[in-house]
């Protein structure tokens, strides 16, 4: 059986042999066995899981990748499965808000904005989303959307063109754009003015989101390939 110090298994990926600890520490690499002098010996097995967290972490963040191993290394494959499935869903819904924004940009000749269908709360709007209605405030106050106010109650409603912003701007927002930035473009979308920058916003994100389809792929793979390995075994 072929053996690892901490530093071996680190260098193939250009770590340090202490972030390879650390990962063992918290659940995602398999806890490894010891020396008499307490020197952990890593295998083939822990090289798998390290490959495997890594290529998670490119495809959907070092979040989302910790969970998915820890449910792995726990023997809860089901769970480890299903937040990979809620990854591809959340790739899915982006594409899919990606070319409803398009759509939006080619019907948007200046006139008033629709208010088509039954207005939304705040509530049912951040569940959309799955943001917390406070970030929608935020978003209010930097003026990326305008909901209008219940006469008799006083509450936000968000009409289909606030709905449409409030999609945008939470796809620009998990493309790394800041508030700030994400406004003025949002504002173009309303206003049918010029679209260069939003053509342009759009563009980096469809780069970002064929990189990260071909990250799942490849951490798809490297996964399949521990489950092969790893202690708990496929079901």
């Amino acid at each position: 059986m072929v053996t690892y110090k901490p530093a071996g298994l680190a260098r193939e990926h250009g770590i340090s042999a202490q972030a390879v600890r650390n990962y063992e520490r918290d659940g995602f690499l398999p806890a490894a066995a010891r020396t008499p002098s307490g020197y952990r010996i890593y295998t083939e097995v822990h090289a798998a899981a390290l490959r495997a967290f890594l290529a998670l972490v490119r495809a959907g963040g070092h979040a989302m990748a910790g969970q998915i191993m820890i449910a792995v290394n726990e023997g809860r494959l089901d769970h480890a499965l299903t937040l990979v499935d809620r990854g591809h869903a959340q790739l899915l819904r982006d594409r899919e808000t990606l070319d409803s924004v398009r759509r939006a940009i080619g019907d948007l000749t200046g006139a008033p904005a629709t208010t088509e269908g039954p207005a939304r709360t705040i509530g049912e709007l951040a569940r959309r989303l799955r943001v917390t209605p406070a970030t929608l405030r935020k978003w209010e106050e930097a003026g990326i959307v305008a909901p209008t106010r219940d006469p008799a109650t006083g509450y936000r409603r968000y009409h289909a063109a606030d709905v449409r912003d409030a999609e945008l701007a939470h796809l620009l927002r998990r493309g790394g754009y800041l508030l700030e930035h994400i406004a003025p473009v949002v504002r173009q979308v309303r206003a049918a003015g010029g679209t260069e920058a939003l053509s342009g916003a759009l563009a980096a994100w469809q780069a970002k989101l064929t990189a990260q389809g071909v990250a799942m792929l490849d951490a798809a793979a490297h996964l399949s390939g521990y489950l092969r390995v790893a202690p708990t075994g496929r079901p």
